[in-house]
């Protein structure tokens, strides 16, 4: 850690030394700060177990430094100890994250880590996203080059992050990417002059080496290469976006099924988007076809969401509302799937019958999910290709149908009223998200209103119920918050499981909050329950025990 600081230190006083002369470009100093404390009772009703350490703690401290074309900045992490269901990978304090940046005319530079992603992020995204504890950034060297208008260049070669046990560890396998992206409405700018018409060209290839597979019943490959090509176009007020994607043989015990263990073939996928938007009325239709594209740095049996090179998006709804969010959120299916998924909205003109004084809004939302159509083949003890797949050729295994229709009117100056449906089919045999392992089929309704009282001064309640003959049964949640603008609000809550069929296990999970912002600092306190379950987003999820007890929060920002 100290060897890490000296670095960053050392960049600092050698970019303000570089441009000292330069009076206009001053140095900015910026970051962040978040620290989340937890600390836990123990619970036997709702399994909540009560750890040796008692009290949990999650801290991160960003610092960027600016000056002219040069930037650098770190990450100090603390975990201490670690937020009960994050990652066991995440443990003690130092610096998780550092790098230095430098801009000069087309050519950009960076050493140590960053964050990127090509197209769609199918082949290569390093990201980070803190609530599920993914952070697989690329620690190594990046460069951009620019060389003609409209023309994009982008290599980088690194291994990516896996732990932090007082410092940053990285994965043993090597990363090797390049992009490329041309915007032909930037390089025949003449042509495009004043045109409706916009198109983007993109292609990627990116590699993995690694030998940290030392398995004496397969041969392993120690680089793997996956290609891409994609397009974006638009014209007016429509859009389209496809991308496709392959993979060549990558071996890996993910699955303890025989037929996808250490299989042999190929990856590919195809993802496309259509969208047509004007003033009051939007659609958006997609499509995806996606088979055997698990993409980690490594051979060896990891944690589900460790050492991934590529991301596979969901086609589904992100839902921010309870019910819908935490009891059924799905997850992408790594080994495969045929998704599609289409978009309406549409506002109701203002001053009309069904629009109101202020116009009513309208969203439909459908997706569905399923299992390719496989042929499998008796080459297991030889080329080990297992199966055969067609595009978009679907099986009869549906994993998941999720339609849904929200409503939103503002009655008056005071009254704000939000409406939702939600119908679900959820293969839980597939997902494994409520161990049921059978097809689960569930209705969502709720009503969301929230009532201006006067400037300062707000209220919101909202009540959900979800209506299911499998798994726990029946749910109902409500919630009431107070805003006391522009600092305070108060919140109480309660999902409550009155429809299971164990008596004993109609709990009630009472949650009690509030919080404070001044500017760029908020704190948060709540103390209650928090039923065991997954927690999902962009369609990667994470495990979450149960627990019961008091939670603090704060950010700020500089």
């Amino acid at each position: 850690m100290i060897r890490q600081l000296t670095l960053f230190f050392f960049s600092v006083i050698f970019v303000n030394s570089f441009s000292a002369q330069d009076p206009n470009h001053p140095t900015i100093i910026s970051g962040n700060v978040q620290a989340i404390g937890q600390y836990y009772q123990e619970d036997t009703l709702i399994n909540a177990a009560l750890p040796e350490h008692l009290y949990g703690f999650n801290g991160f401290a960003n610092i960027n430094m600016q000056k002219g074309d040069f930037r650098a900045g770190l990450r100090y992490e603390s975990y201490l100890n670690t937020l009960e269901g994050y990652p066991t990978a995440f443990s003690g304090t130092g610096i998780g994250y550092r790098y230095v940046n430098w801009t000069k005319e087309k050519v950009e530079v960076t050493l140590g880590n960053f964050y990127d992603q090509f197209g769609s992020g199918m082949i290569f995204r390093a990201y980070e996203e803190r609530q599920l504890g993914i952070d697989n950034a690329i620690d190594g060297i990046r460069l951009k080059y620019n060389p003609y208008k409209g023309v994009y260049l982008k290599g980088m070669i690194g291994k990516q992050r896996h732990k932090f046990e007082d410092q940053l560890i990285n994965g043993n396998g090597i990363v090797r990417a390049l992009d490329a992206e041309l915007n032909l409405s930037e390089i025949f700018d003449s042509l495009f002059y004043n045109s409706k018409f916009k198109a983007t060209l993109g292609g990627s290839f990116v590699s993995k080496f690694n030998d940290d597979n030392k398995t004496p019943l397969f041969v392993m490959p120690k680089n793997v290469g996956a290609s891409a090509i994609r397009m974006n176009l638009r014209y007016d007020k429509w859009r389209f976006s496809g991308e496709y994607v392959h993979k060549i043989n990558d071996p890996y015990p993910d699955n303890q099924e025989e037929r996808f263990n250490y299989i042999y073939k190929n990856g590919e996928g195809l993802l496309f988007n259509l969208g047509y938007s004007t003033k009051g009325f939007a659609v958006d239709f997609s499509a995806k076809h996606m088979d055997n594209m698990l993409w980690r740095s490594t051979n060896i049996n990891v944690g589900p969401t460790d050492l991934l090179v590529g991301y596979l998006p969901a086609l589904t709804k992100q839902h921010t509302y309870n019910l819908a969010a935490t009891l059924y959120p799905y997850a992408t299916n790594f080994y495969g799937e045929i998704a599609y998924q289409a978009d309406v909205l549409y506002k109701i003109p203002k001053r009309t019958i069904l629009g109101g004084k202020y116009g009513t809004s309208i969203a439909v939302n459908f997706a569905t999910a399923y299992v390719p159509e496989r042929t499998f083949i008796d080459d297991m003890s030889s080329s080990r290709n297992s199966y055969t797949t067609q595009f978009f050729a679907m099986s009869d295994s549906l994993l998941l149908q999720d339609f849904n229709v929200e409503i939103k009117r503002k009655i008056n100056k005071h009254l704000k009223l939000n409406i939702n449906y939600f119908n679900f089919k959820f293969n839980d045999d597939a997902v494994k998200v409520a161990n049921y392992y059978k097809m689960i089929y569930a209705h969502i309704a709720l009503i969301d209103v929230t009532y201006g009282i006067n400037r300062y001064h707000s209220l919101r309640f909202e009540v959900q119920n979800m209506w299911t003959d499998q798994d726990k049964g029946d749910w109902l949640f409500g919630q009431i918050e107070y805003t006391f603008s522009p600092h305070w609000y108060v919140a109480v809550l309660d999902q409550y499981n009155y429809g299971n069929k164990e008596l004993s296990k109609r709990i009630h999970y009472g949650l009690v909050s509030a919080g404070y912002i001044d500017g760029s600092h908020r704190f948060s306190v709540q103390y209650g329950k928090q039923r065991a379950g997954v927690f999902c987003v962009g369609g990667v999820c994470r495990a979450v025990p149960a627990s019961n007890g008091l939670t603090f929060s704060f950010t700020s920002s500089f």
